[in-house]
């Protein structure tokens, strides 16, 4: 099957090496993956009366108020943390994208990587905002 030794001794240097690039892709995504469940995105409004963290899943795990707050509707209230919490999820994003660019490259399992995440995060605001 094999003209020659030295065309046998190639493909063995060739797999060997394949097998090697798995071997640390696989490690770079499980430090990424170990990295990644650390991040947490925070973000404070333009008047800084609402202040959010959300954790890697993008779930609320902090919320501050100034007490500012009680001068103005519930409502309104209620529409900045939303709409802080949206930012802080952003904030999130950028960093998988940032974190995952740096582990993986900016190939195709990067960019399902990035775009799993903004699915998840984003919801139905289908924004790109993490690639600012």
């Amino acid at each position: 099957m094999w003209a020659d030794d030295a065309a046998l001794d190639a493909a063995g240097r060739r797999l060997d090496e394949w097998e090697s690039s798995l071997a640390e892709r696989a490690a770079r995504a499980k430090t990424l993956s170990a990295r990644m469940q650390e991040l947490t995105g925070t973000a404070t409004n333009t008047d800084r009366t609402v202040g959010v963290t959300v954790e890697c899943s993008g779930l609320l795990i902090g919320l501050w108020l100034d007490e500012r707050i009680r001068q103005q509707p519930a409502a309104r209230t209620a529409q900045q943390i939303l709409e802080t919490t949206a930012a802080a999820r952003t904030d999130l994003l950028r960093q998988v994208r940032e974190l995952t660019v740096e582990a993986l490259g900016d190939d195709a399992s990067a960019r399902a990587i990035i775009d799993s995440y903004r699915s998840r995060l984003a919801g139905d605001q289908g924004s790109n905002d993490a690639d600012r």
